[in-house]
């Protein structure tokens, strides 16, 4: 049996979910594992390591304000992991989210190269490995990463900077995350593999492993959360997102809203206290909630799930939607259509009641599962 180390930025969300999930599947086969962190919650039933402290996170994030360097800083941080790593010398590091303010890569994959023993996956959930910034780049079809980033139209965006260093960061990213022996990078969609085979990491051997969640949590369950909320026999369309920003749809949401009539109303999960005053009449804003049981309810009472989103690798929230027994809608966006392919419907932005009501008569036959624990534990095992 190996030690296992899994490196994430949050031990919640989608990818902390994940990360939690394969953590006890691997340890139910008698793996020991740890599961190291930037920020979040504390952890109970796991062996975690936290990486850095919050003063640690906010100098990383002040820095990357003024010198575009996410992923960059926290260097005294990373140094304190790198020997708790040594004196836990793991079989198998599996990272996922890098960036985030709480780890310096340089240090990190230096240490990697030195100590070439160490199996290395690396599952990336987006575009920032092989950019000289950004996270997504879909929005504005940029293709600059394909031979250099300069000129970044998104340092506004996360991880926001007053500068632009995205020239010297992809030069830096592409020598630091190349030459590595033994690391098998893994994605959620073959949508990314593809984009991944025209970067600076197409040298590496990718492999495809579609998210999933757990039916155990997203089933369908019944509960009087409308009547709760003063919804009893609306036709809700939900939509769950955090944070709602532009690229996840927020105005498209809003634009939909705008053209039904009263018997629909809307529940947008995730908003923000300001985001909330917003929002017009019909649609009933919600904070976000780390409680899947409470999202399993809403997934189920739903009469459709519309994911508006405009850049996303595969997202978790459709397979939640579906595995609730709820019919999807979303965009042809990144690997959304993979994703629904047999249980959902991918559309363009032209959205009205007709379709609203034609997708949810639909039957959908296909189980929103992909066997992605059992892959991973393969993968390990090998």
């Amino acid at each position: 049996m190996a030690k296992i180390l899994f490196v994430n930025i949050v031990p919640n969300g989608s990818t902390g979910t994940i990360c939690k999930n394969l953590y006890k599947a691997a340890e139910k086969q008698g793996h020991e594992c740890y599961f190291a962190y930037g920020r979040g919650p504390d952890l109970e039933g796991f062996r975690t390591i936290r990486i850095g402290s919050k003063k640690d996170v906010y100098e990383h994030v002040i820095k990357s304000r003024f010198f575009d360097s996410c992923g960059f800083e926290s260097k005294t941080a990373t140094k304190r992991f790198l020997r708790q790593i040594d004196d836990i010398q793991p079989d198998i590091i599996h990272l996922h989210n890098l960036h985030g303010y709480y780890i310096n890569i340089e240090m990190l994959f230096q240490y990697l190269k030195m100590h070439s023993a160490i199996k290395v996956i690396w599952t990336l959930h987006d575009c920032w490995p092989f950019t000289g910034h950004c996270a997504h780049f879909q929005y504005e079809k940029c293709e600059k990463w394909k031979i250099g980033c300069y000129d970044c139209v998104r340092t506004h965006m996360y991880p926001q900077s007053f500068v632009d260093r995205s020239p010297h960061n992809y030069e830096v990213k592409k020598q630091l995350l190349n030459g590595l022996p033994d690391m098998e990078l893994i994605t959620p969609s073959q949508w990314l593999a593809d984009l991944v085979k025209q970067s600076f990491l197409q040298n590496y051997f990718v492999s495809v492993i579609h998210n999933a969640i757990d039916p155990n949590i997203f089933h369908p369950t019944p509960s009087t959360i409308l009547e709760d909320h003063g919804l009893s026999g609306k036709r809700v369309i939900l939509g769950v997102a955090s944070p709602w920003k532009q690229r996840k749809g927020f105005e498209s949401f809003i634009s939909l809203a705008s053209k039904v009539s009263d018997r629909y109303h809307f529940v947008m999960i995730g908003v923000s206290d300001e985001e909330k005053k917003k929002l017009p009449s019909n649609i009933l804003g919600l904070s976000r909630t780390e409680n899947q049981q409470e999202l399993a309810k809403w997934y189920t009472a739903a009469y459709v799930y519309f994911n508006p989103t405009l850049e996303d690798n595969y997202p978790t929230t459709n397979l939640e939607a579906v595995s609730c027994g709820t019919p999807v809608l979303t965009f042809d966006t990144g690997g959304c259509k993979e994703a629904m392919l047999g249980y959902g419907l991918v559309v363009d932005n032209t959205i009205d009641e007709q379709l609203l009501d034609s997708v949810a008569k639909k039957t959908f036959t296909k189980e929103p599962m992909t066997d992605m624990i059992s892959e991973y534990l393969k993968l390990y095992k090998e």
